[in-house]
């Protein structure tokens, strides 16, 4: 038996349980994993939140998509993107079902080696972020000598565009609250405080143009400051604004309505990403750790939008 996180009806945080259940041995191309840490991100609460759609044959529903640990057991054929797995492997495990969990049988393709020099949280917390973040620097082209304008940089998406963005030789300046601008600009953007005259503030940084917009948040003002700043509309793309984005011609990224999921670009990501952040080059900034038992307080912190970076599960 181990413990794992299940929603047994649609709503807020407060459906969310932890339960004992069977773990099942691992069957082919399949690897039993002790998890040691899972990463909570907004596609978890929007799960059970009905923003998928409210199917009762869905229910119970077992978050998490992401998470990090060592493999205790393998299947037959248990190949993943490196190799053959073994038992005691570390490994990060990505588009993962019911990660919240003590221990899980994943999909050897969904796991990836950790490297030794990543801690936990940090591995349990890379994934997901930092594909997305690839896959709208990819989408918007984003390259040396581009001026890049990322909204909400200091969320955990945020934290990832605008260290890869530099990464790539991008000038990049990232919108944020009162608390967060020091934290991006360790990480290589030029702070802005979101609010109005946004995009009278960003011109006086950039006068000569913003030329992709990243919008991690959804709100108008991202929408807006976007449109007004960037010409060319298929550089700016939106990982939430799917409505506004629709109407106004945007690059749509990820789970939403008429949005592209980027399934390959992202998997093929973790590579890259895994070594960036075990050399050092990537950092995964840890906005804070829960036990599996304290699930529903940690969506709660995420769903307020005030963290900076990413929230962790412990078992």
């Amino acid at each position: 038996m181990t413990r794992v996180v299940l929603a047994p009806r649609y709503g807020g945080p407060e459906v969310l349980s932890v339960v004992d259940e069977p773990v099942g041995e691992p069957g082919p191309g399949e690897a039993r994993v002790e998890v040691r840490a899972a990463g909570v991100n907004p596609a978890d609460w929007k799960s059970y939140g009905g923003a998928y759609g409210t199917d009762p044959a869905r229910l119970p529903l077992r978050p998490g998509f992401e998470a990090a640990g060592v493999v205790t057991a393998v299947g037959p054929d248990a190949v993943g993107p490196a190799g053959p797995v073994s038992v005691g492997d570390e490994v990060i495990g990505f588009r993962l079902s019911g990660a919240y969990a003590a221990e899980l049988v994943a999909p050897a393709p969904a796991l990836v080696p950790k490297p030794p020099s990543l801690g936990w949280a940090q591995a349990a917390g890379l994934m997901l972020a930092g594909a997305t973040a690839v896959h709208a620097l990819t989408a918007t082209g984003v390259g040396a000598g581009d001026t890049v304008l990322v909204h909400g940089a200091a969320g955990g998406v945020g934290l990832m565009a605008i260290q890869l963005a530099a990464l790539r030789g991008a000038r990049v300046i990232g919108t944020v609250g009162a608390d967060s601008a020091d934290l991006v600009r360790r990480l290589g953007a030029e702070p802005v405080r979101y609010g109005p005259g946004l995009a009278d503030r960003v011109r006086e940084l950039a006068p000569d143009g913003v030329t992709a917009a990243v919008d991690t948040v959804g709100t108008d003002e991202a929408v807006d400051v976007s449109l007004d700043l960037v010409p060319d509309r298929g550089r700016i793309a939106t990982i939430a604004a799917f409505a506004r984005g629709a109407a106004e011609g945007l690059q749509l990224l990820g789970g939403g309505p008429g949005a592209d999921p980027g399934t390959e670009l992202r998997d093929a990501a973790r590579t890259e990403l895994a070594a960036l952040a075990g050399d050092g080059r990537l950092e995964v900034v840890v906005a804070g750790t829960y036990p599996l038992e304290d699930v529903a307080a940690a969506h709660r912190a995420g769903m307020a939008g005030h963290t900076h970076g990413k929230l962790l599960l412990v078992p």
